[in-house]
């Protein structure tokens, strides 16, 4: 009985870790998502105009884009989305007006950001996965999104895939921790604690600078301590 108990305390503490954790990582993601875009907007847009390769079209859906990103940037989301119904038609728009534009493309990240914060997570799922980068911050983050949004559809095991895959892309103290950190308490949730030690682990030996790094040893005893159980 008392040994039942015991187990039964333990599996409510390790719900309550993750959680907080989960949390905290979270909001931490958000603001990574969100300073990465805004820098590739800013980089994108001079290195647009300098070189000269800024079509009419392009001008036209960076135009048109701009306010969506104020929006976005105040937590706007459903403005942000489907416009104001004056001067600012939406995200939605911008895709299927400039489809094949950088801008549309970036609209497409935005859009599934917005539709995540708005809980529709099927569309924001969609959206995701149509966005397109080679960039080695902007594409980690939006693949990492993607397995958040697996994993509050109830798939945590694609979920995880989906953050493993994005630690690896990015390959970077900035990123990979985050995702890595995701993916063992997604791992803890499943009860796999021997992969989920393995992730804490990976933080601590390749990102050992990183913010993530810096208690990563109490995960990687809780982890190892349940496997043994």
């Amino acid at each position: 009985m008392a040994t039942k108990e015991k187990d039964t305390n333990k599996e409510l503490e390790v719900e309550e870790i993750v959680s907080k954790s989960e949390q905290f990582i979270e909001n931490n993601s958000k603001k990574i998502i969100y300073s990465i875009i805004a820098i590739a907007l800013v980089v994108g847009a001079v290195l647009g105009i300098r070189h000269g390769y800024l079509i009419p079209q392009e001008k036209k859906a960076a135009a048109a884009i701009f306010k969506g990103e104020q929006y976005f940037a105040r937590d706007s989301f459903a403005l942000a989305l489907n416009g104001n119904g004056s001067d600012y038609e939406g995200f939605e728009a911008i895709i299927d007006q400039y489809g094949s534009t950088d801008a549309a493309n970036l609209a497409k990240a935005y859009a599934g950001i917005c539709y995540f914060k708005l809980g529709d997570t099927q569309k924001a799922l969609d959206l995701l996965k149509s966005f397109s980068s080679g960039d080695n911050m902007i594409s980690p983050a939006i693949t990492g999104l993607i397995g958040d949004c697996y994993v509050n559809m109830g798939n945590v095991k694609e979920g995880i895939s989906y953050f493993e895959k994005a630690a690896k892309q990015a390959d970077n103290e900035v990123i990979s921790p985050v995702y890595l950190k995701k993916a063992g308490t997604a791992y803890e949730s499943l009860k796999q604690y021997k992969d989920a030690a393995k992730a804490y682990t990976s933080i601590k030996e390749k990102y050992a600078t990183s913010m993530e790094a810096a208690d990563i040893e109490k995960y990687i005893i809780r982890a190892t301590a349940l496997s043994e159980n």
